[in-house]
C-alpha cells in the first residue's frame, strides 16, 4: 500500500484506506491526489510547511492526515489539513517507521514497539513491547473499524504472523506463514482475509481472519528471488495485487475450484487436473507443491525496474483498475480485464510533482479515455496551511511502557475531543 525510501524528489507514496486519494511525501512537503477519474488527477493539498516528509497517512477522504519528517523523525503530528491547523503531536523513544489508520485506531510502528491510539481522542490505549526486530515497520492493520486487526511479525527469523485485535486489545493468533522472514502483509477491506509474502518473494498466501487458515497459495515466480514492496486487496477481495522491485506487477485471482465430481461435465483440462493430482503423490514435496500453484490472473509490465512502487486495486469511474505510484513520481493507471485477465492496458500515467510545463508536456502524451461524471475533492479544499502549533506533551503507560527508559506519549489536548467537521466522511468523533 505503500513505498519509501523512494526518488530523488519522491520519498513516499501511500494510498488511503479505500484507493480513492493517494498521499505523497516529497523534499518539501506532501501533497494529496484525488484519484476518483482517470484522466484528472486533482492535486486537493500541498503542504511546504515540513521537509522531508518519508510518512504521510490520510483517513480515508476526511481532513484529518497524519506525517512524519525525517528532520523529526521519532514525531508524528496529526494535521487537520483543510483548517491547515494542527491537531496534536506525538513524541516516541525510537523513530517511526510506519502508521496505519482506521476509523476506530490508529497504530503507530517502531522497530521494536508498537503503540495503539484511540482516534476518537487520541489516547493511547496500548503500547506491544518487546515486539521482534521489525527494521522495515512493517504491519498492516484492517481498515474494518469494526474488528481493527492489526498483523505484524512475530519472528525476525521465519515467516510468522501475529494478528491482534486492536480493539479488544488482545492477541487473536499466530499464523505460520512463511519459512523465511515477512515481507510484506495486507488485510482485505472486510478484514476477513490476509495476504503475506516473503523475503523470498516467490509465494503469496492468502489466510483467513480470524481462523488464520490457509485459503489460496499463489506462485509470483520460480527463476529468482524478489523484493515484494505491496500487497493489495479489489474492494470486493476478488483480486490481489502484488508489486516487486521487478518490471512486472502480478494480479491474482481468488477463486475456490469446484471439487471434480459426478456433477463436473467431464473436460480435458479436468482429465489433466486428476492426472497432475495422482501423480503429485509419487513426486517430492517441493514439486507437487509447486504443481498446486497458481499462476498471475493478469500482469503489468512496468516501464521500468529495480524500483519500489505502490500499488493498489480500486474501482474508478465504474471500472476495475489497477494503481500503481512508481518511484520515480508518477502514476500509472491500467484497465484490468476481469474475466480473461491477461495483460493489463495502460490507460493513462500522472505527474506527481514536477513544474506546470512538465505536467501539461505529460498531459499531451498521455493516453486518454472518455471522462465520465465523478465525484472530485478539489472543491473542498479552500483554505492554505498555516503554522502548525509543535507542542509535545509527555505521560505514562499503564501496561509497563515506562520500562527501559521508554518516554510513552500522551494526548496534548485531553480537555476535547478531536472534531474533523467533515460532513459527509467520517470525523474522529462526533460533534456535540
Amino acid at each position: 500500500m505503500e513505498t519509501g525510501d523512494v526518488g530523488p524528489g519522491l520519498c513516499c507514496a501511500s494510498f488511503n484506506q479505500d484507493s480513492t486519494s493517494l498521499a505523497v511525501g516529497t523534499k518539501t512537503g506532501y501533497r494529496l491526489f484525488s484519484v476518483t477519474s482517470v484522466d484528472k488527477l486533482d492535486c486537493i493539498h500541498e503542504s511546504i510547511e515540513t521537509p522531508d516528509v518519508y510518512i504521510v497517512e490520510r483517513l480515508f477522504s476526511s481532513s484529518l492526515v497524519v506525517v512524519v519528517s525525517q528532520s523529526v523523525p521519532r514525531r508524528m503530528n496529526v494535521y487537520h489539513f483543510k483548517k491547515g491547523t494542527e491537531i496534536c503531536n506525538y513524541s516516541y523513544s525510537n523513530n517511526i517507521l510506519a502508521v496505519r489508520l482506521n476509523r476506530q485506531r490508529l497504530v503507530v510502528c517502531l522497530e521494536e514497539s508498537i503503540y495503539i491510539h484511540n482516534i476518537k481522542d487520541m489516547k493511547l490505549l496500548k503500547t506491544l513491547l518487546n515486539t521482534p526486530s521489525n527494521p522495515s515497520g512493517l504491519c498492516a492493520l484492517s481498515i474494518n473499524h469494526s474488528n481493527s486487526f492489526l498483523a505484524y511479525p512475530g519472528s525476525d527469523t521465519i515467516g510468522e504472523i501475529i494478528v491482534y485485535d486492536a480493539n479488544n486489545l488482545s492477541t487473536v493468533t499466530m499464523i505460520p506463514a512463511h519459512d523465511s522472514p515477512l515481507a510484506a502483509v495486507t488485510f482485505s477491506a472486510s478484514g476477513t482475509k490476509l495476504a503475506s509474502a516473503s523475503e523470498r518473494g516467490t509465494v503469496i498466501r492468502v489466510f483467513s481472519i480470524p481462523e488464520g487458515l490457509r485459503l489460496f497459495e499463489f506462485r509470483r515466480g520460480m527463476k529468482r528471488y524478489v523484493n515484494i514492496s505491496s500487497l493489495s486487496f479489489s474492494p470486493d477481495a476478488q483480486f490481489l495485487c502484488a508489486s516487486s522491485n521487478t518490471e512486472t506487477v502480478h494480479i491474482f485471482k481468488l477463486e475456490q475450484h469446484s471439487p471434480s465430481g459426478e456433477e463436473e461435465a467431464p473436460s480435458w483440462s479436468a482429465y489433466v487436473g486428476k492426472m497432475f493430482t495422482a501423480a503429485s503423490s509419487y513426486l517430492p514435496a517441493q514439486v507437487s507443491g509447486m504443481m498446486s500453484q497458481d499462476r498471475a490472473f493478469a500482469t503489468v509490465r512496468l516501464q521500468m525496474a529495480g524500483q519500489k512502487n505502490a500499488c493498489a486495486l480500486a474501482i474508478i469511474q465504474k471500472l476495475p483498475r489497477l494503481l500503481v505510484a512508481s518511484s520515480d513520481g508518477q502514476l500509472f493507471i491500467y484497465n484490468i480485464d476481469p474475466q480473461d485477465g491477461g495483460e493489463c492496458t495502460l490507460v493513462q500515467k500522472h505527474r506527481l510533482f514536477g513544474s506546470d510545463k512538465d505536467w501539461e508536456e505529460t498531459e499531451k502524451s498521455q493516453l486518454t479515455e472518455p471522462a465520465q461524471a465523478c465525484q472530485s475533492y478539489a472543491a473542498t479544499v479552500a483554505i492554505p496551511t498555516s503554522g502548525p502549533v509543535t507542542a509535545t506533551l509527555t505521560g505514562y503507560s499503564e501496561d509497563g511502557g515506562a520500562k527501559k527508559g521508554e518516554v510513552i506519549p500522551e494526548h496534548e489536548f485531553a480537555a476535547g475531543p478531536v472534531c474533523l467537521d467533515d460532513e459527509t466522511e467520517f470525523p474522529p468523533v462526533s460533534i456535540r
